[in-house]
């Protein structure tokens, strides 16, 4: 299959024309925070070359997109020239599916410094923006959270914690994103050390309640019900924790810690599984069951076989498939429920990768702008196309709506087909 080069700054997408329901696509990983797409027909045949519908200079950053009926939402950075004076800005665009016009868009001063070790993954922002209840919440790399009415673009609250939070971000800049329940919206606030867990009221912005035991990591968090108790699941800076989603009160936390502070991976449910990793620290499967008024977390399996970085994994039927650091980069796939791994990919697949799946078939996105579209079986990945889609680095996770797949590169947001 041949492949098709597109010039500096374009990114990568995918439209068939068989598809005739949109699904939108409101937050982290879609939907349900799984990264799995609903309603989406496939083409029997995937087509040699792609073919770019639009594309819009938005700003830095891997931020995914959002969208939400005709309009799509994204979060970036404003570059400078040598020759301006202008605070660096963080800016929230609104722009028309159908076209790609700049319906509107809300900008605010974001100075930012970036630690030395992360200078290769660019100022930001990191954090994927959410939609919820028709408000637009956005996370700044410098620990800025904002509310704007999604409709207008109107700026109704924002908070920067500056005073309470001196280090207001992690080490390498804020990149968990914010998740909404009910007329909450919960972030982790504060930096190094220091922070907290916050449910804001989703209106106000008042805060409703607030866990202050650890400071943030990167993973994003996830609302599960266990035990007949919903909770908010996530690595903060030292533990995988579960906080009774209603109060905010602590149920349990498993000590749990990566090199550098890097706990990055976004918590996946199975059954009455949660399932974790981290750099260098394998796959592992917590049981957490209430006895009484007490939690108890058990680890069921581990599997050290695998360990995942900044990709967070996909289920599949019972099956866990996911993007290993080791070898420089390795698909796998293990047994949700046993933890055995039941295949592992060639290495050398790159530093990281996005995937996303519709029934049994993955997009699989690479940080080197390399898309795979492959069907996972039981002796693992069989690749149905491959493209070369990007000559800028893609983190952000791509985002498959109404006929085709959204895309944001380092600095553009792209809309591609198969036309």
């Amino acid at each position: 299959m041949s492949l098709q080069r597109k010039y500096l700054y374009i990114g990568l997408g995918l439209l068939w024309p068989l598809v005739s329901t949109a699904t939108d696509w409101p937050q982290w990983r879609g939907p349900a925070r799984d990264g799995v797409i609903s309603q989406l027909a496939l083409p029997d045949q995937w087509p040699d070359q792609l073919k770019q519908v639009w594309t819009v200079q938005v700003g830095l950053g891997h931020a995914s997109p959002l969208v939400a009926g005709d309009k799509v939402y994204v979060h970036a950075r404003q570059e400078k020239t040598e020759t301006e004076t202008e605070t660096e800005q963080e800016t929230v665009w609104c722009i028309s599916l159908k076209d790609g016009q700049k319906i509107w868009h809300h900008s605010y001063a974001a100075p930012y410094t970036m630690n030395s070790s992360a200078l290769g993954h660019g100022p930001g922002p990191k954090s994927t923006p959410l939609l919820h209840q028709g408000r637009l919440y956005s996370f700044g790399i410098s620990g800025i959270l904002s509310c704007y009415e999604a409709a207008s673009g109107q700026q109704l609250w924002q908070h920067q914690f500056t005073k309470e939070f001196p280090n207001t971000s992690p080490l390498f800049g804020t990149a968990a994103s914010p998740v909404g329940a009910g007329d909450l919206v919960i972030a982790h606030m504060g930096g190094h050390d220091k922070g907290a867990l916050i449910a804001f009221d989703a209106v106000s912005g008042h805060t409703r309640w607030r866990w202050d035991d650890d400071g943030p990591g990167y993973a994003s968090p996830i609302i599960v019900r266990l035990s007949g108790v919903s909770q908010v699941i996530t690595q903060t800076q030292g533990f995988c924790v579960g906080l009774e989603l209603e109060s905010g009160r602590l149920l349990w936390q498993f000590p749990f810690g990566t090199d550098y502070y890097q706990n990055s991976v976004t918590p996946v449910a199975f059954e009455d599984l949660l399932i974790f990793s981290g750099l260098d620290r394998g796959v592992f499967a917590l049981k957490v069951q209430k006895d009484g008024a007490k939690w108890t977390t058990q680890t069921l399996w581990e599997n050290r076989d695998a360990a995942l970085y900044m990709s967070s994994p996909v289920l599949h039927k019972d099956m866990l498939w996911g993007f290993s650091h080791y070898k420089r980069g390795q698909y796998f796939s293990l047994d949700a429920r046993l933890g055995q791994v039941r295949w592992l990919g060639a290495g050398r697949q790159g530093e990281n990768a996005a995937m996303l799946r519709s029934n049994d078939v993955f997009f699989l996105l690479n940080d080197q702008g390399q898309l795979q579209i492959a069907r996972a079986t039981d002796q693992g990945f069989v690749s149905l196309a491959q493209y070369q889609v990007s000559n800028t680095p893609t983190w952000a996770h791509p985002v498959v709506i109404n006929n085709g797949i959204l895309v944001k590169n380092l600095n553009s947001l792209v809309l591609w087909s198969v036309d």
